[in-house]
């Protein structure tokens, strides 16, 4: 069942048989293994077989042959040794894990035939066949299927949940075993600390039976004998497991102080080499994880709960998470490290008064609406929850960073929560954990439920790039996270609306007069707009729609198996496509309504619509639906489809909207700037006594971001005007845009005085220095040329995984 991709398209495939069967929620149980870097331990999946919210599906389009035509083949199950456990709650020590490891074994070298953000890196599904039927097959067994790679699965086995003590009182059936997981999964949400609990102990009964399976490169899949349909397959089932040094989800690396760490960073392929999962975003899962590491290490993951470690004798820690609100199973992160926590120094009157640390389970349920989704302890229907400005918060960094943090993201996160709150109303998630990630972390960004990702690129210069990438991290709480993308290819609904609310939440967090934040965001406009040009000169026109599969947007197999087209393209991840196109749609749109009654239309589409996956076609239809027929100035979600989701390019109505739109003052005042400069670099080395020295303008960061873009146009620039330029904006010690700019009119002019600031660029701001190496390479400097490949030796070791192969590829 081993698929052959096409190398030249680089699709990744979602192997998981979704239509058949459904896993509802995980229970993980992990050991840390920093000395052989890996993860091992077990995980117990319970699932619900039927869809109910099974999709259209789609006819099978492209074949991927097996590598043989034989049947597949699966592994004889060895006897079954688990003991039984009788332990109500989590427990530190798992009753059918009697081993600890922290950091003990030698380093697992086998498997390192392995590839590598939240951020769903897709750009086309279509529908594929596979060898093996995964449905009904008559006389033969049913087969699961999971997303699985990187991992080495030890043992699969059926879980006997009418073991667990005391189990007659969840179900009247306590003889069979389905019937007890099918009851358990249907629980109602105000018994969710009582669901918790069975599924702790049911994750810790015996097993009656293993089960067989085999393993290929993307998927994991399952059968018991006998068992012809997803209904007779086992509802609870526990796989042994350990991850790869090389895994594709799993980063192994060191801190900024020297310190060992890791952290999931799963895109392109999410979370498959870290557990067998379901991939496709409709397996929408709750999960709960005990996870062992050496007890100077901290453990942070998406859960709703702060966990705080529990001491072993072993001189282990365990740490313990959970989630009640079903999400895709790619949402899932973990990270573990020697984090210290920042707290201020002094906690002001008016956090506490914001910022109280309810659990928003515990206060009494106030329905304040009805909510579309399944059923689970949601923050919307709490009204406590729905005045909280600023949830609980927490800032963890490695120790040389603690300063940096206390002194910008600390003061920054209460002003970007509450800020979010005003525009979009109830914050999706109970609490938020902020972690400033390793040097080699591949983005500024990520978010996942309850837990940021921040680059240390974010914590230089003043506090725009931080705030603002806070803005956009947060926005992802309520489009990314609560509302999902249906279709991965649909990656706009993400980050178009991220990129849109970053500019809303900055300007509410800074507190700007409406005419300041309206010519902050014509600077921006102008600045993303001359990206977004850049992006379409210089990217395949395939990658540059945002709904490429059109009428077939959302279509599965029959099974829910399906292909994300270019998924596995190392370069799709620096693409920006996504955020560019559909922040200019989502900036249309709230200009053509108006900003009052767009931004009222969003918190009722949030309201409907949060705990739900949905497609561009929700979003368009409800907002013109809201709008009176004579407003809608000739918009309709054919004429939306055709101009921005469908097409490459830059849409139809930007351009006209770009060439009638007049530049801001911020911009202009830029411009004027850029000519005094033009005028500095054409004087001659010696001046005469009566000219003039030119007046130079205090600049914003974002302008200066602008000027520079604007110098690079120019064909040369002396080392002298590049002197005068670094000293009058301090450019060194700019934020990172600022920075990378600067670094790009360092390499274009060979001012090699300034070279030492584009090593240490290259080294401390990885995630944003990928294309200064195809700049240092186009040069054809030798010294230049050295400089690349020094840098890239230096940091290969640590690099992210898709970063090096794409400098590899500019430098040999």
């Amino acid at each position: 069942m081993d698929i052959k991709l096409d190398p030249s398209r680089d699709d990744l495939p979602l192997m998981a048989n979704t239509s058949h069967i459904l896993v509802k929620h995980y229970v993980l149980d992990l050991d840390v293994n920093f000395e052989s870097q890996i993860l091992e331990g077990t995980i117990v999946l319970f699932f619900e077989s039927g869809n109910k919210f099974k999709k259209q599906s789609s006819s099978t389009e492209e074949t991927y042959p097996s590598e043989s035509n034989e049947a597949c083949k699966f592994r004889t199950p060895e006897p079954c040794h688990i003991p039984v456990t009788n332990t109500r709650t989590v427990s530190s020590k798992m009753g059918y894990n009697d081993f600890v490891i922290c950091g003990k074994g030698e380093k697992d070298t086998s498997g390192k035939d392995g590839n590598h953000d939240n951020q769903e890196q897709a750009s086309g599904i279509s529908s594929s066949k596979y060898c093996c039927d995964t449905g009904n097959h008559g006389s033969e067994d049913f087969l699961l299927v999971l997303d699985c790679c990187d991992l080495s699965v030890l043992k699969v086995e059926e879980v006997d949940v009418a073991a667990v003590p005391g189990i007659e009182k969840l179900t009247r059936s306590p003889k069979l075993r389905n019937q007890i997981v099918r009851e358990l999964v249907a629980l109602p949400a105000d018994r969710w600390r009582e669901q918790l609990d069975y599924y702790a102990r049911c994750s810790q009964a015996p097993c009656c039976g293993e089960l067989l399976f085999d393993i290929d490169t993307w998927s994991l899949q399952i059968r018991k004998t006998g068992a012809q349909t997803a209904t007779d397959f086992p509802h609870a089932i526990r796989i042994r497991y350990t991850t790869k040094p090389q895994g594709r989800s799993v980063t192994w690396t060191s801190d900024q102080s020297g310190r060992p760490c890791v952290y999931t960073m799963g895109s392109p392929i999410n979370n498959r080499a870290l557990f067998p999962c379901q991939e496709p975003p409709v397996a929408m899962s709750t999960w709960q994880a005990t996870v062992r590491a050496a007890a100077s290490f901290v453990v942070l993951m998406s859960g709703e709960n702060s966990a705080k470690p529990t001491q072993l004798r072993e001189g282990c820690s365990s740490w313990h998470y959970y989630v009640t609100m079903p999400m895709p199973a790619s949402t899932f992160t973990i990270a573990v490290g020697s984090w210290t926590e920042t707290k201020p120094e002094i906690c002001s009157s008016n956090d506490l008064a914001t910022e109280s640390s309810f659990s928003p389970f515990e206060a009494d349920f106030r329905y304040v609406g009805v909510c579309g989704h399944v059923g689970y302890p949601c923050r919307f229907q709490n009204a406590s929850a729905t005045t909280q400005e600023v949830i609980p918060h927490r800032v963890f960094a490695p120790v040389c960073l603690k300063g940096a943090c206390q002194e910008t993201v600390l003061p920054l996160i209460p002003r970007c929560l509450s800020a979010a709150h005003s525009v979009l109303g109830t914050h999706p998630f109970s609490r938020l954990d902020v972690l400033i990630v390793p040097a080699n972390f591949p983005s500024l960004g990520m978010a996942s439920p309850h837990l940021v990702f921040l680059s240390q690129s974010t914590l230089t210069g003043m506090s725009q790039l931080c705030g603002t990438r806070l803005c956009h991290e947060i926005a992802h709480a309520w489009f990314g996270l609560a509302i999902g993308a249906r279709d991965w290819t649909e990656e706009w609904l993400s980050e178009g609306f991220a990129t849109h609310l970053e500019d809303v939440f900055w300007a509410k967090a800074q507190k700007l007069a409406p005419e300041e934040a309206q010519e902050q965001q014509g600077l921006r406009d102008c600045l993303r707009w001359r990206r977004l040009q850049d992006e379409v000169r210089n990217s395949p026109e395939d990658m540059q729609v945002l709904r490429p599969n059109k009428e077939k947007t959302g279509h599965v197999s029959d099974s829910g198996s399906s292909v994300i087209k270019h998924g596995l393209n190392p370069e799709k991840v620096f693409m920006q496509v996504h955020y560019l196109k559909g922040y200019f749609l989502l900036r249309f749109l709230a200009t053509r309504l108006g900003d009052d009654t767009y931004f009222s239309f969003l918190r009722k589409f949030v309201h409907t619509f949060h705990g739900q996956l949905i497609l561009s076609e929700d979003f368009l239809q409800m907002l013109l639906e809201s709008i009176p027929e004579e407003r809608r100035l000739e918009l309709s979600v054919e004429n939306i489809f055709r101009d921005w989701l469908e097409s490459s390019g830059i849409p139809q109505p930007l351009q006209r909207e770009r060439l009638a739109g007049a530049e801001c003052g911020l911009a202009r005042q830029v411009s004027a700037e850029v000519a005094k400069w033009v005028r500095v670099n054409r004087r001659p080395r010696k001046r005469k006594r009566k000219e003039t020295e030119e007046v130079l303008e205090k600049l914003l960061p974002d302008q200066l971001v602008l000027l520079l873009e604007h110098l690079l146009e120019q064909k040369t620039m002396n080392p002298r005007t590049l002197q005068r330029l670094e000293r009058t904006y301090h450019l060194s010690e700019q934020d990172a845009e600022v920075r990378h700019r600067w670094c790009e009119l360092v390499v274009k002019h060979k001012y090699t005085k300034a070279y030492r600031n584009v090593e240490r660029f290259l080294q401390e701001d990885q995630a944003m220095g990928i294309y200064l190496y195809g700049e240092l390479m186009v040069s054809e400097d030798a010294r230049q040329q050295h400089l690349a490949r020094r840098c890239f030796e230096l940091s290969r070791e640590q690099m992210d995984r898709s970063s090096a192969e794409v400098v590899a590829e500019m430098l040999f």
